[in-house]
């Protein structure tokens, strides 16, 4: 196992330098002006001039690059253009609230996904199975928006038994805080846990066709336990790896889904960000995606390998 991650580290430092690059690029890609986003529109040529100055962005982009990848580096991420504070701090306030949303999204995916799966491979009459796939296949087909303008329509409108806009942290009141999590984690997480959950399926058919499985059933092995035991077990490896990917996707979701129901997290702090040109801390945030998706990455080859003893990273890498 440390064989293997010695060997991805070069690997990880390329795609972290990359993605530091587009992080860089992208903002400077986009129309529009930092310092005409500070002064306002009628703002003199001298005056603008004295702001990028002042921000440094009549520097050469490479001079830029590497004036904040090096302050990234030794933990200094630099000031807000707009607001004049740091952008730790900026995305420290926001942090806890996206945290949470994705914990608890991730945790309804994980659940949801491996249940829906495991009800539909393992339903016996054509009907119900029937049934199952085509809630997977419409969870499928429904994007987080979608999903959360539904859930919003029949919880909070329809039958009003949930907050549909703001937060109450966890932190502060679980009762409350769980109460405006449910809705927009739920509306993170359907759309995810379909795919867990197809995935899930298709895995156990296939591996409740091998003679491993037949030789169980053979035995007098109760059903219950063939399927938790040797088919469950054995088909989690291709339902790990979509986990490990989809939770990724689940912080990019958050944007639309915080958006949505008004929530104060680094999804409506990037919607702000990108809208007044504040480079510094859009690069943040797109840098720290790449790294969570990266450390996501890692921790599913990790877990794959634990599930499948077969499996040695060391030497398959």
């Amino acid at each position: 196992m440390v064989t293997y991650l010695v060997r991805r580290l070069p690997s990880i430092a390329f795609l972290l330098v990359a993605a530091s690059i587009v992080a860089f690029a992208l903002p400077r890609m986009a129309p529009g002006d930092p310092a005409v986003a500070i002064a306002g529109p009628d703002a003199s040529p001298e005056t603008l001039d004295l702001i990028r100055t002042e921000m440094g962005l009549d520097r050469p982009f490479i001079a830029q690059y590497f004036a904040w990848i090096g302050g990234v580096l030794v933990g200094n991420l630099g000031m807000s253009f707009t607001t004049g504070r740091p952008v730790a701090e900026l995305i420290g306030v926001r942090l806890s609230s996206t945290l949470e949303l994705a914990i608890v999204a991730g945790i309804l995916m994980v659940v949801i996904g491996i249940a829906l799966g495991v009800a539909t491979a393992t339903a016996r009459r054509p009907f119900v199975r029937g049934m199952l796939d085509a809630a997977n296949s419409a969870l499928l087909a429904a994007p987080p928006f979608l999903t959360g303008l539904f859930l919003i329509l029949l919880l909070g409108i329809a039958v009003p038994v949930l907050p549909v806009s703001g937060e109450v942290s966890l932190l502060e009141d679980p009762v409350i805080g769980i109460q405006y999590l449910i809705l927009p984690a739920l509306a993170l997480a359907l759309p995810q846990a379909a795919t867990v959950g197809r995935l899930v399926a298709t895995s156990m058919r296939t591996t409740s066709s091998e003679d491993f499985v037949d030789l169980a059933i053979a035995k007098g092995v109760p059903r219950r336990r063939v399927v938790q035991r040797h088919i469950l077990r054995n088909s989690m490896g291709p339902a790990l790896v979509t986990i490990g990917l989809r939770f990724g996707e689940l912080l990019a979701g958050a944007i639309v889904v915080e958006a949505i129901f008004a929530r104060h997290g680094l999804g409506s702090l990037a919607v702000s960000s990108v809208q007044t040109r504040d480079y510094l801390v859009v690069q943040v945030l797109i840098l720290g995606a790449v790294v969570i998706a990266v450390l996501m990455q890692l921790l599913t080859d990790v877990g794959v390998a634990t599930l499948d003893p077969r499996i040695r990273l060391g030497e398959s890498a």
